[in-house]
C-alpha cells in the first residue's frame, strides 16, 4: 500500500504534461496558421529531446538523497539538494550561452519549410530562457522523490502545467501573441514553478531536520568526494540516456524506410507505449526512494520488500495495459488518426506494441533499483549492451526489409535492457549490504 501511495501522485504528475501539449496545439490550431502549428510541433520535439538528455539531474539526485535519508544524514541531504541545483543552473546558463549554435544544429536536422523554420526559430529563442528553471526543477523533483514526498511532486507539476495552460491561452489567444505567447507562457510558468518548488524544498528541509544546523551546509557543499560522485553519476546517466535516445531514433528512422504509412503507424504506437510508461514510471520512481533509503539504513529486509512488491505491482500494471492494448488498441489507434492506411499498418503492428509494454516492466523496475542504489556505471554499461543487441537483431533479422523484424528487434532491445540489469542485480544486492572490513 505504501508503494501505491508513493506511485499514484507520480503517475498523475506524468499525465499532466501531455495535456499541456494538447492545449498548446489546440490554441495555435484555432488562432494561428498552418506553419505555426508545424513550428510548435517542431519546437516541442526539439525541447523534449534536449531536456530529456538532462534527465540524469533527477535520477542522480534521487539515488544520492535517498541513501542519505536512510542513513539519517541530514546535512548531506541538504548538501545534495544545493549541489544539484547549482549544477542545473550552471548547465541551464550554458544552454543560454550556446543557444544560437544549438538552434542552428537543431533546425538543420529537420527538413522543414522556410515558414515553419522561421516560426520555430522565434519560438525556440524565447523558450530557451526556461532552461535553467527546467533543469533545476528536475533536481527538486528528484530530491522530493528520494525522501518520499511524491505528493509534493504532484503539487509542483500541477502548478507548473496549470499555470502554463492558463498563460498560454491568455498570451496566445486573448492577447493575440500567437506562437511567441505560447513560448513566453512556458518560460514564466517554469520560473514560477521553480520558485514554488524551492519554497516546498525549504519547508520540507525544516520539517525533516529538527537540528539547528544551517539549511545551506557550506562545510558539506564543497566536499570533493561527494562532488566527484555527483559528476561521475551524472556522466554515466547522461551517456545512458543518449544511448536510449539513439535506440528510439534508430527505430524511427528505420521505420521511415518502409514509407510514410509505416512511419506514421509506428509513431502512433510509440505514443501508446509512452503513455504506458507514465504508469510504470510511478512504481519505478517509488522504488528509487525506498531502495536508496533501505541501503542508507542498511536494512536488507526493507530493500527486498521494496524490490519484490514494486516489481509485482509493475508487472501487474504492465500486463493490464498490454491486455487493454490487445482488446481496445484499434479504438485507441482510431482516436489518434483517421487515415485508413496508417490505421491498417498500426493494427498489424499492435501485437508488437502490446508485447513491448508487457515485457518492459523489468527494465523500468530495475532502472529504479539501480538509480536508488546509485549504481549508474552499471546502467551505462548495460544500456550500451542493449543498444548493441538491438543492432545485432536488426542485422541478423534483416529488419530493413521486414517491418515485423524491426519491431522484434525493438522488443528485443527492451528485453535486453531488463535482462542485463537482472544479471547484475545479485551483485548489487550483495555489495549494497556488505559489511565494511
Amino acid at each position: 500500500m505504501h508503494i501505491v501511495q508513493l506511485a499514484w501522485p507520480i503517475v498523475l504528475a506524468n499525465c499532466a504534461a501531455p495535456l499541456l501539449g494538447l492545449v498548446d496545439t489546440a490554441v495555435i490550431g484555432r488562432t494561428g496558421q498552418t506553419h505555426e502549428l508545424g513550428a510548435i510541433a517542431l519546437g516541442a520535439l526539439i525541447f523534449s529531446f534536449l531536456f530529456w538528455a538532462f534527465g540524469f539531474l533527477r535520477m542522480g539526485t534521487t539515488g544520492f538523497v535517498a541513501r542519505a535519508a536512510g542513513a539519517a544524514d541530514t546535512l548531506e541531504e541538504r548538501a545534495i539538494a544545493w549541489r544539484g541545483v547549482g549544477l542545473a543552473l550552471a548547465l541551464g546558463l550554458g544552454l543560454l550561452v550556446l543557444q544560437i549554435p544549438l538552434l542552428w544544429l537543431a533546425l538543420s536536422i529537420f527538413d522543414a519549410s522556410p515558414a515553419v523554420e522561421a516560426a520555430a526559430r522565434n519560438y525556440l529563442l524565447i523558450r530557451i530562457w526556461s532552461a535553467p528553471a527546467t533543469l533545476a526543477g528536475y533536481v527538486l523533483i528528484g530530491w522530493l522523490i528520494g525522501v518520499g514526498r511524491s505528493k509534493d511532486v504532484l503539487r509542483i507539476q500541477l502548478l507548473l502545467n496549470g499555470l502554463n495552460i492558463l498563460l498560454d491561452v491568455y498570451f496566445a489567444a486573448v492577447l493575440g501573441w500567437g506562437l511567441e505567447g505560447i513560448a513566453l507562457g512556458t518560460v514564466v510558468a517554469e520560473w514560477l514553478a521553480l520558485a514554488y518548488g524551492l519554497r516546498v524544498l525549504l519547508r520540507c528541509m525544516r520539517e525533516r531536520h529538527v537540528d539547528q544546523d544551517a539549511l545551506l551546509p557550506w562545510s558539506r557543499l564543497w566536499d570533493s568526494a561527494a562532488l566527484l560522485a555527483l559528476f561521475s553519476a551524472n556522466r554515466d546517466l547522461m551517456i545512458r540516456t543518449l544511448l536510449m535516445l539513439a535506440a528510439f531514433a534508430a527505430f524511427t528512422n528505420a521505420g521511415a524506410r518502409f514509407g510514410d504509412s509505416v512511419l506514421a503507424a509506428n509513431h502512433v504506437l510509440l505514443q501508446l507505449i509512452s503513455f504506458s510508461a507514465f504508469f510504470l514510471d510511478g512504481f519505478a520512481f517509488a522504488a528509487e526512494g525506498l531502495i536508496g533509503q533501505a541501503i542508507g539504513a542498511h536494512r536488507r529486509e526493507v530493500f527486498d520488500a521494496a524490490v519484490i512488491r514494486s516489481s509485482c505491482l509493475s508487472a501487474l500494471t504492465a500486463s493490464l495495459i498490454a491486455l487493454c492494448l490487445c482488446l481496445l488498441g484499434e479504438q485507441f489507434i482510431s482516436l489518434l488518426t483517421d487515415l485508413s492506411a496508417v490505421q491498417e499498418q498500426a493494427r498489424l503492428a499492435l501485437p508488437w506494441a502490446a508485447t513491448y509494454v508487457a515485457l518492459s516492466f523489468v527494465a523500468f523496475q530495475l532502472d529504479g533499483v539501480f538509480v536508488g542504489a546509485a549504481r549508474t556505471a552499471t546502467m551505462r554499461d548495460t544500456s550500451l549492451v542493449s543498444v548493441l543487441g538491438f543492432a545485432m537483431f536488426y542485422v541478423v533479422l534483416d529488419a530493413d526489409r521486414y517491418p515485423h523484424a524491426l519491431w522484434l528487434s525493438f522488443v528485443a532491445y527492451v528485453v535486453l535492457r531488463g535482462l542485463t540489469l537482472l544479471v547484475k542485480y545479485p551483485g548489487l544486492r550483495r555489495e549494497a549490504f556488505a559489511r565494511p572490513d
